[in-house]
């Protein structure tokens, strides 16, 4: 041994053997199957020691260290880590069926009591989430009638926090990464989605930021990275702006008409976040290949904001994946953060100063003391006051109980001036919702959604006096100071809505990644819906999209057909006979007719000039199909 390592010591030596095993090392450097530490059983001595050279020389990894690092053998955690375990392992959330206006109040008081974490509420159930050890507590303040009225909705919350982070995020690292050798993440792995790589995965928020600016980079002819405020921890709150300007300066132009949609308000429902960003892609990629997105994008500005809570949300990813508010400083040094989807100052709820500053839903001492809530309030004043902006509808995506909601949150009493255009696009919304992916969501106000009315009267719709004559129970929390009625009343936006998204309480706020894209696929046929709408475009419109040339030398174009919410359409297009004219200059359905089965549309008249008849096509379902139209040269 000795002479050896004279020998590796002799700089010519050491040269002359590093060229003639230069070959070796470079096929040595990824084998199939080898080993470098340890001789096989009958192998040459000499190969052994060569191996071992080439591997002190080279510092090629040994076989121990590519095991490791072998992008087929990653190191996952199947269980939750200590830290998890720590803060959630005694924790469970349970679902309690209210059936009486006293046991409503009864559970209210108790969760002032103790300061629990509602989860959600509406009209039939409330979710909390609490420790097991404070269950004794909680049942020994709730009447007889609720002591074995409850179920548990999850018996291992830690585990389903664990389970919601993206695969590698809890992945031990291995030796090789800390000794410096290179290792692939398993998220590299070719994507099976349909969709890109990006919503295989919730994203971080130092994830979310470089993509919206690359977004913006790829697509500078209708897309701007802009800030709508800054945090209490001074981080940007970053937005789309996605829309079409006009190009002609002579022309003085009316206030841009402009959509905003929000996620994030609470830093706990990623689904939100994820589906402003499922959605703004979509319209991003579709300008220039849809013609029904792109007219949407020339007509409106879209504002994307994936989150309103940016110090919440990146705290939910590196301390705690529950937290609600947002993380400013209160009176109480140990208890921070104000509920931002609390603290507008339209009807904003004095009482609720007097709760501790450890309640999830505090809204703060005085209107607008949440950060974020009052500068993105001063960024929406300043765009409509300053800046040309008129703005047309506003969306608030939230989670959870696939609800869509509409004002008042403040008031069950008080009705909105325009509360059958509210409920007319409302419907229209959750039926674009559930022909999307068969997922139902209700329609009510954000009042009326979240309290039970004494049993024997209904509790949707219907008019002030009605209304009036209700008996509405005990909320589990404050409505008031809510970015939607705020909107609503101080903006004066016509349209306003908050849309609770996925699921009705099996996961809550934890739910599975596997479902970022089909809960954004219905995100985009709601916020589609929404803007065909306020085009105007209340019935069936004809979309063109391409004009292709048969060899009989007959065009063919294809046509998307948008159906009314308010229509009655057949399951199936079996023996539908169904004949349509279309007015070539106007390209607008006007009549469907000639079958008893036919399609009946309201308010469409008929046309004797230019009209072209259409024959069914196979693709179809409930909201729209798809249809050839035949025209001769």
């Amino acid at each position: 041994m000795k002479h050896l390592h004279r020998i590796l010591n002799s700089t010519p030596t050491a040269l002359l053997l590093s060229l003639a095993l230069l070959p070796v090392a470079q096929s040595l450097a990824y084998p199939a199957s080898s080993t470098f530490s340890r001789p096989l059983q009958g192998r040459w001595p000499w190969a052994y020691l060569r191996d071992n050279v080439v591997r002190l020389v080279w510092n090629v990894p040994s076989e121990d260290q590519l095991r490791i690092t072998s992008p087929q053998t990653p190191i996952p955690i199947s269980n939750p880590p200590p830290s998890l375990l720590e803060r959630y392992g005694g924790d469970l959330v349970l679902r309690f069926e209210i059936k009486s206006a006293a046991e409503a109040s009864a559970l209210a008081e108790a969760i002032n009591v103790l300061f629990l974490d509602v989860w959600e509420f509406t009209r039939e159930w409330v979710d909390i989430r609490l420790s097991k050890d404070v269950v004794p507590s909680l049942l020994g303040l709730l009447p007889d009638s609720l002591q074995h009225a409850h179920t548990p909705l999850m018996h291992d919350l830690a585990q389903a926090i664990f389970e919601s982070y993206p695969s590698a995020t809890f992945e031990e690292t291995p030796p090789s990464v800390r000794d410096g050798y290179r290792t692939f993440s398993p998220d590299l792995h070719p994507s099976t989605d349909e969709t890109n790589i990006f919503f295989r995965n919730y994203q971080p928020l130092s994830v979310i930021v470089p993509w919206m600016r690359l977004m913006s980079s790829l697509f500078p002819t209708h897309v701007r990275m802009i800030n709508v405020g800054l945090s209490y921890e001074g981080r940007d709150i970053p937005a789309l702006r996605v829309g079409v300007h006009p190009t002609n300066s002579d022309k003085p132009t009316a206030p841009r008409k402009t959509i905003i949609i929000t996620g994030g308000s609470h830093a706990r429902e990623w689904i939100s976040t994820s589906s402003v960003n499922y959605v703004a892609y979509s319209f991003i990629t579709a300008y220039g290949k849809s013609q029904s997105m792109t007219k949407l994008l020339e007509k409106f500005d879209w504002v994307f904001i994936p989150t309103l809570n940016p110090d919440g949300y990146v705290y939910t990813w590196e301390s705690d994946r529950l937290w609600r508010k947002n993380r400013q400083q209160t009176t109480l040094r140990f208890c921070k953060g104000v509920d931002l989807d609390r603290a507008y100052d339209f009807e904003w709820d004095s009482s609720s100063s007097k709760n501790n500053p450890c309640s999830e839903s505090f809204s703060g001492e005085g209107p607008f003391q949440g950060v974020e809530s009052r500068r993105f309030a001063n960024w929406v004043r300043n765009e409509t006051e300053h800046n040309n902006v008129e703005i047309v509808s506003f969306l608030d995506f939230h989670s959870y109980s696939q609800q869509v909601l509409y004002p008042y949150s403040f008031s069950c009493t008080s009705a909105p001036p325009s509360l059958e255009n509210l409920e007319e696009l409302a419907i229209g919304l959750a039926k674009a919702i559930r022909v999307t992916n068969g997922q139902t969501y209700g329609v009510t106000s954000a009042c009326e959604g979240s309290v039970s009315v004494t049993k024997g009267q209904s509790a949707g719709g219907g008019n002030k006096e009605a209304k009036g004559n209700k008996k509405f129970w005990p909320r589990m929390e404050t409505g008031g100071g809510s970015a939607l009625d705020w909107f609503y009343h101080d903006i004066k936006v016509r349209y306003a809505y908050q849309i609770k998204l996925r699921d009705t309480g099996s996961y809550g706020f934890l739910l599975p990644s596997k479902n970022i894209v089909p809960t954004g696929k219905e995100a985009l046929s709601a916020v589609h819906y929404l803007g065909e709408f306020l085009l105007g475009n209340k019935g069936i419109e004809v979309d063109d999209k391409d004009v292709l040339t048969s060899p009989d030398g007959i065009e063919k174009e294809e046509h998307k057909m948008h159906y009314p919410a308010k229509a009655e359409v057949p399951e199936s297009t079996a023996n539908f006979p169904l004949k349509i004219v279309v007015d070539n200059k106007q390209n607008q359905l006007l009549t469907s007719h000639t079958s008893p089965n036919a399609v009946k549309v309201e308010g469409l008249g008929t046309t004797e000039e230019g009209e072209e008849e259409f024959e069914e096509d196979e693709s179809y379902n409930s909201m729209s199909w798809e249809l050839k139209r035949r025209r001769k040269r």
